[in-house]
């Protein structure tokens, strides 16, 4: 059972959690495309439920499927957001952000009731780090925010797309990607918050109800 089936089970599994009249927050990545899938397949038999997604690429995914979206500007409540991770320790604080949509991703997760996190198997780690740290920072000025966040003993590169051309989020921002050689994450975070310019960064330690991992074994693991 490769990667791919993991995420795939562990997405069918959390769409199995959603209940009707519920808002359900969508997630960004490999993995909550899996989600989206079996949730549009549920919605197809019956399920009545609304909306709202964390990026715009899984905005055009659901409403492609037909799942009803919400109006983003008349909502402040989700009863679930079901989303991936690029890194979750034992504690259940991640990295996130490898899709960048971290900006928006901790915005919907801060908006539900319950936060779920679907995963392959090989995004639990003991420590986060090995995986870079997005920081969203704004254009106006960029070069000299990278200044500042270098003068902190930070590390990494500018993200860009396959043809060499900076990558744009969906705010119209850049991200940095940090590499964690001299910082914890969490420390990392607090930092950088505190720099003009950078947006959010890719660690979250918002509290998750479950974690559904998918396994070589086959087995799904429910961890609340």
């Amino acid at each position: 059972m490769g990667n791919e089936a993991e995420k795939k089970a562990a997405g069918y599994a959390a769409a199995e959690l959603i209940e009707d009249g519920m808002k359900v927050g969508l997630g960004t990545g490999s993995t909550a495309t899996f989600f989206i899938t079996r949730l549009a397949e549920r919605c197809r038999d019956g399920l009545a439920i609304t909306a709202l997604a964390s990026s715009e690429k899984s905005k055009a995914l659901a409403h492609n499927l037909k799942i009803p979206l919400a109006n983003m500007e008349e909502t402040t409540y989700l009863d679930i957001t079901v989303d991936g991770a690029d890194e979750i320790d034992p504690s259940k604080n991640m990295l996130k952000g490898g899709g960048g949509a971290l900006l928006r991703e901790k915005i919907l997760a801060t908006m539900c009731r319950e936060l779920i996190i679907v995963i392959d198997s090989h995004k639990k780690v003991e420590t986060l780090g090995a995986f870079p740290l997005a920081v969203e920072i704004v254009p106006f000025g960029w070069a000299a925010t990278l200044e500042h966040i270098k003068n902190n003993n930070f590390k990494g590169n500018i993200r860009k797309e396959s043809n060499g051309e900076k990558y744009f989020t969906d705010n119209g921002n850049f991200i940095f990607d940090i590499t964690l050689s001299h910082h914890k994450a969490k420390e990392a975070h607090l930092l950088l918050k505190t720099i003009p310019g950078v947006v959010e960064t890719g660690f979250f330690n918002i509290p998750v109800a479950c974690v559904i991992t998918g396994n070589k074994s086959g087995k799904i693991d429910f961890e609340r």
